[in-house]
């Protein structure tokens, strides 16, 4: 009976801490979101109206690694015992894709660039359930960034 509690209190205690940290993620990518509207462009397609007089091009990208916490592995595990969509790691996988476009829109505003076209996301996950180790995914943007010239 007292492993049983123990392993409860374990539970709660990784819910509380896993919500905690993920939703102090949650309001600094807001911010720096915000920070960052508009400013450059994103554009996923291939719709974008251009100016012809682009002074300068370049590949732009970033990677992201993000973990899940022990309760959500443990959910995942009782997902995967019994079957279905693991949705406990939806949140892990919109905060990847979220903090790797940021980090490549902060490096373009960095650079000044104006616009960031064509922009791909690729997400691969690492350790997947059933292994030893917890869960994690690399995400990673890539695009074209482009200066207007004067």
């Amino acid at each position: 009976m007292l492993d049983l509690i123990v392993i409860i209190a374990g539970l709660v205690i990784c819910y509380i801490t896993g919500n905690i940290i993920e939703k102090n993620h949650y309001k600094k990518i807001k911010e720096r979101e915000i920070k960052l509207y508009k400013s450059p462009y994103v554009t996923f397609g291939k719709s974008f109206a251009y100016s012809p007089k682009i002074k300068e091009s370049y590949l732009v990208s970033s990677s992201v690694v993000i973990g899940c916490d022990y309760f959500k592995a443990f959910l995942a595990g009782l997902k995967n015992l019994f079957g279905g969509n693991v949705s406990a790691y939806e949140s892990v996988l919109d905060r990847g894709r979220r903090e790797a476009l940021l980090r490549m829109r902060e490096y373009a505003a960095e650079k000044h660039a104006n616009a960031i076209i064509n922009v791909k996301i690729d997400t691969v996950m690492l350790d997947p359930i059933g292994t030893k180790s917890f869960p994690k995914v690399c995400v990673t943007t890539y695009g074209t960034a482009i200066k207007y010239g004067r």
